[in-house]
């Protein structure tokens, strides 16, 4: 493991965005002086080729003097819902080695092309305000359980066409994944409008400039929700089972604030004391938001791993207690832990 020390790692499939991320972070390296990047690359198993992708990014790391790791999803595959699931697996695969070889910080492909794509995908979806700023530049790890990681996105200015002429002219070969074809997957339904969208006005730097606005607005909202939540918490003498800390709640102050930020602040609170990415399910934290401004709350509430209850030794304002929930009963609770919409 010591041989990963102060390196990072980038995520390559073998697309020409990966691909070309992997020889920009490969010459940034050698021009700074520092540590090569470890290139990662999953071999899904849901078609024939994908082994022989795989090696065949292996085989273009190496050449490029890098070190490689292939990491195989094994098992039974879905037969619905393929795309989310593949995500799911590629990220964990990844995360657990990354874990295990102490990087915190996984780089990936995403350009502009993937941000409007996204933004569009959250639209048809009906997200809010957080799912519709889509991907930020650094953003925490996509899926629940890795708390100590993040991703990080370097080409979301950048074009996939742009890309790929950068390869092009210096001679460097990707792969196209057939899957990048298949109508089955809503991205792909989304990228084959594209030229449609592009003549109506809609081209890809004009979503992906509107997704900017509004994480703009998502940003002024994060700071607000901060200052709130200076105002509303507290560090509590209190320990729980697992010998930590909790944190102090004063109810009124959440009731005080637009019940937006409100609830983002109840959620960002959540996640900070159980650790996790991302929040709760916005039903039941609405559920749990209501029972703590109204005063409703009784014996106290478990949900996102924690229990909300009376302080031990109520402080003033500060009625309520936040901690991690016993163990037993956490694997339950997270499970309605939810992406951002």
């Amino acid at each position: 493991m010591a041989q990963h020390q102060g390196a990072i790692a980038v995520a390559v499939s073998g697309g020409g965005d990966s691909v070309a991320l992997m020889h920009l972070l490969a010459a940034y390296a050698r021009a700074r002086k520092r540590k090569a990047p470890v290139v990662l690359t999953v071999d899904h198993g849901l078609r024939e080729s994908s082994s022989k992708d795989a090696k065949q990014v292996a085989a273009w790391a190496k050449k490029a003097g890098l070190t490689v790791h292939v990491l195989s999803w094994r098992g039974v595959k879905p037969k619905s819902g393929v795309e989310a699931a593949a995500r799911e697996a590629r990220y964990r695969l990844m995360g657990d080695w990354l874990t295990r070889h102490k990087i915190a910080i996984l780089y990936v492909g995403h350009t502009i092309d993937d941000q409007a794509e996204t933004f569009l995908l959250r639209l048809a979806r009906g997200s809010g305000l957080d799912g519709l700023a889509a991907m930020r530049a650094r953003a925490p790890w996509p899926v629940a359980g890795f708390p100590h990681l993040s991703v990080a996105r370097p080409l979301l200015d950048i074009t996939r066409g742009e890309l790929r002429a950068w390869l092009k002219a210096r001679g460097t070969a990707w792969l196209d994944d057939p899957m990048n074809e298949d109508d089955a997957f809503d991205r792909v339904k989304i990228r084959r409008a594209g030229k449609m969208l592009a003549d109506l006005g809609l081209t890809a730097s004009r979503l992906a400039a509107a997704a900017s606005h509004l994480a703009r607005a998502r940003a002024a909202l994060e700071s607000v929700t901060d200052a709130v939540l200076v105002r509303a918490t507290a560090k509590s003498s209190h320990t729980g089972h697992n010998g930590q800390s909790g944190l102090l709640l004063a109810p009124a102050v959440l009731a005080a604030a637009p019940r937006e930020v409100g609830l983002r602040a109840l959620a960002a609170l959540l996640m900070a004391v159980s650790g996790q990415a991302y929040r709760p399910r916005f039903e039941a934290l609405e559920r749990l938001f209501d029972r703590v401004t109204a005063g409703t709350l009784g014996k106290g509430a478990n949900l996102h791993g924690c229990h909300i209850g009376p302080a031990p030794k109520a402080d003033g304002e500060f009625a309520l207690l936040v901690r991690q929930e016993n163990p037993r009963k956490t694997a339950s609770s997270l499970k309605k832990a939810t992406p951002v919409r």
